[in-house]
């Protein structure tokens, strides 16, 4: 479902709003079929540069409208929304889908695998669109009790006049976005509105970061059992101290 931009921003922080651009691991965002390699890194920038072309612009190649699009990110995150700014005459892409945690999918996983969500795009040329994500209901059951319910009559008893039992289970319904724990997002744009690439000059990502920080794990292996002829030592090794090769 698309979301028309609903308030002045000389009034409200919108670059604040889309701050998940400060959390997208740019170095390491990668394209399928962009016709000039590296060139998908040049839409990911900050919002109030969402119009600005002066830095290049993300196209497929010729009579070939598909973009398949890997988005890693240096903290978990939370997507609330997202914003495509695409091509004139054409050229802009008109279906998205989307599919989160998911390493090194291909045309043909993402053409066979079920999206997380998946939107139809409109010509979005001002940047006054956005695409909500889903948040799905779960109901969590808090327990239950059960009731008599009577019905007395002039004349009746207790014991004849009840009419059934009937179970009333107490339950809370909330509401969670199928978009949160994102530690990576990859987009997949099928097709465009008639032209012969597809064009993208904008991603945007509007939502929140978890303190859960994606660093680099260094392995460290121990040596339970040293084998002396592995190590070199003061006197095979010219110097002064002892060292591990």
């Amino acid at each position: 479902m698309a979301c028309l931009h609903d308030h002045s921003c000389e009034d409200h922080n919108c670059a604040a709003d889309w701050s998940l651009f400060n959390h997208i691991d740019i170095p390491k965002v990668v394209a399928l079929n962009e016709s000039v390699p590296g060139s998908v890194k040049s839409v990911f920038k900050p919002w109030e540069q969402r119009l600005d072309t002066s830095g290049g612009f993300l196209e497929s190649n010729e009579d070939d409208p598909e973009l398949l699009i890997f988005i890693p990110f240096t903290s978990d995150v939370k997507i609330k929304s997202i914003s495509v700014v695409g091509g004139p005459d054409g050229t802009s892409p008109s279906r998205m889908r989307a599919f989160i945690n998911r390493e090194g999918i291909d045309f043909s996983d993402a053409q066979n695998m079920q999206p997380v969500q998946e939107w139809e795009l409109a010509e979005n040329l001002q940047g006054v669109l956005e695409y909500q994500t889903r948040a799905i209901a779960k109901m969590h059951i808090l327990g239950n009790t059960i009731h008599l319910r009577m019905r007395m009559w002039p004349g009746t008893t207790l014991s004849d006049s009840w009419d059934g039992l009937f179970l009333v289970i107490f339950a809370l319904v909330l509401r969670y976005s199928r978009f949160q724990g994102v530690a990576n997002l990859t987009l997949h744009f099928s097709d465009n509105f008639g032209g012969d690439t597809t064009k993208i000059y904008y991603i945007g990502l509007r939502g929140e970061a978890t303190q859960n920080k994606r660093d680099v794990v260094a392995t460290i292996v121990y040596e339970v059992m040293p084998n002396p002829s592995e190590h070199k030592t003061k006197s095979d090794a010219g110097g002064g101290f002892s060292h591990v090769e």
